[in-house]
């Protein structure tokens, strides 16, 4: 039998094996199905940026590309579940497993009672970091009320999909602007609704023992692609599909929520944060073949 120090540089080799298999460069199929046409947003890398396939409970749930520097999720990419907007209040704050040193699960936790969590903060935030960043919320890109399985809203519930939100905005202007979308999606997209939802950052960061933690978001933004829709839904909500998209100043004030085209997004995220000139949300915008025709 091999010594126990072999055996554990085994254990540890294997589950640093296992980490590296999942957050990678090449999402597997059955995460590119929370993807239009199977493809993430292309125009953004950064050798700080990791893609994680979010798993919970045995099935991967949604697609996050985290800022391993930053502590916060730059994107997350979901398909839209028709839901009653409830919300679920039985749920921990969960980490990212894949994004430490070590480890031998590919799926989020709930974070550990004591100081242990503490292993995880190089890589992602923390509970600790929003203990005392009173003026945030810790805002969901993925947001509970978009989906209905219980356990995909459970999975919503992982720090790498949250950012700090202003109270206010979060509460207000931002929930308002979700259940819009909810709203739109359940009644008039008929097959899948592909969704993105992310920041810009500028700089600004909430601190925990005089370091830098967690960036906080100067605009939200977020798109959706549904192909298959009613057509015969009021032309102020028809001529919003296939895709739509908006988006808002993440402040206590002048934080009105502009919606606008997916093509008119990406510009203005070129103008606004580091994606390049070729940045594009969803394949040809979210156009299919027949109605590029006419």
């Amino acid at each position: 039998m091999a010594p126990l120090w072999a055996q554990a540089f085994l254990l540890v080799t294997m589950a640093m094996t296992d980490v590296r298999g999942t957050v990678e460069k090449e999402l597997s199929p059955e995460c590119r199905e929370f993807l239009y046409m199977g493809t993430p947003p292309v125009g953004l890398e950064d050798h700080s940026l990791q893609k994680i396939c979010q798993r919970y409970n045995n099935k991967p749930r949604y697609v996050t590309l985290y800022d391993t520097v930053n502590h916060v999720p730059i994107y997350s990419a979901y398909t839209f579940k028709r839901s009653d907007g409830e919300k679920r209040v039985d749920v921990p704050w969960m980490y990212e497993p894949q994004l430490s040193t070590v480890s031998d699960t590919r799926e989020m936790q709930a974070f550990p009672r004591g100081y242990m969590h503490r292993n995880f903060e190089d890589a992602q935030a923390i509970l600790d970091d929003y203990t005392n960043a009173v003026l945030y919320e810790r805002g969901q890109l993925n947001p509970d009320e978009h989906q209905a399985d219980p356990n995909d809203k459970a999975s919503t519930y992982s720090l790498t999909n949250v950012v700090p939100q202003v109270r206010e905005f979060s509460a207000g202007t931002w929930k308002e602007q979700e259940h819009v979308i909810r709203k739109r999606l359940n009644n008039y997209c008929r097959g899948t609704a592909y969704v993105v939802t992310g920041i810009t950052t500028s700089g600004n960061m909430i601190r925990r023992h005089n370091i830098d933690r967690v960036a906080v978001p100067t605009y939200m933004w977020s798109a959706y692609c549904c192909t298959d829709y009613d057509h015969n839904a009021p032309y102020d909500e028809r001529y919003k599909f296939p895709a739509f998209a908006h988006y808002a100043l993440n402040e206590k004030e002048n934080n009105q929520v502009l919606e606008l085209s997916i093509k008119k997004l990406e510009e203005f995220l070129q103008r606004s944060t580091f994606v390049d000139k070729n940045f594009q949300i969803f394949v040809d915008d979210c156009v299919p073949s027949a109605f590029a025709l006419h």
